[in-house]
Formats: C-alpha cells, sequence, structure tokens
C-alpha cells in the first residue's frame, strides 16, 4: 500500500518548538519530493515547506528563518523542524508526496498525502 504517514504533532506555547514527520511506505518520495502545507479553520490551504531529490528546499515566507526541512533517505522520511512557533502557526499539517500543490483545500483527492496531524500553539 503506499501511503505517507505523519507523527509529532501536538500543543505548544509561543516560542515553543515540534518536530514533524512523514514517512513514506510502499514507495520512494525521491521522484516527487516532499511537500508540508496546512490548514487552519476558514483559510485555504498554505504551502509551507517542501524538498526535492536534490535537496533543494523552499519555505514560505511566513515560517523562513522559523522552519526547517530535511530528510533522512534511509528511513525514508522527511522532517519538520518548527521553532520559535506563533499562535497563527496553529493547522493542521500535511505532507503530501508533490511540492507543488496548489488547490484550496487539502489533502487533495488525487496524489499521496499523509493523515494530517494538528499544531496547536497557544499564546
Amino acid at each position: 500500500e503506499v501511503r505517507l504517514v505523519e507523527a509529532g504533532g501536538g500543543s505548544v506555547q509561543a516560542g515553543g518548538s515540534l518536530r514533524l514527520s512523514c514517512t513514506a511506505f510502499g514507495f520512494s518520495y525521491e521522484d516527487s519530493g516532499v511537500g508540508w502545507y496546512r490548514q487552519a479553520p476558514g483559510h485555504d490551504c498554505e504551502f509551507v515547506s517542501s524538498i526535492n531529490s536534490a535537496g533543494g528546499i523552499e519555505h514560505a515566507e511566513s515560517v523562513k528563518h522559523r522552519f526547517t526541512i530535511f530528510q533522512d533517505n534511509a528511513k525514508n522520511t522527511v522532517y519538520l523542524q518548527m521553532n520559535s512557533l506563533k499562535p497563527e502557526d496553529t493547522a493542521v499539517y500535511y505532507c503530501a508526496a508533490d511540492r507543488l500543490f496548489m488547490g484550496s483545500e487539502c489533502p487533495a483527492s488525487f496524489g499521496v498525502w499523509g493523515q494530517g496531524t494538528q499544531v496547536t500553539v497557544s499564546s
């Protein structure tokens, strides 16, 4: 079965840190790379960060200098390290075997997506 499994969400206070993981089963994400997206209630799906097979990285402006993304190919896992968290980072976070998704709702009905993990940041 082809799937992505996420872990690592939770609740923290502003200024805290969390690390999310996204592990691929049944396929290698090396061809597609991995994107992280988030969706908060009442908001569109938002791109957060991505990494491609060559290690190329992109971040949304809102998370630059606070979030980092890295991969462990031996574990078929991509990580999103989130530091200096803010209340506005509160959302459900999804990883996807897609670095270029631009839809308003996530997860999409196509492609390979994780199940989502809740991140809540309190002030």
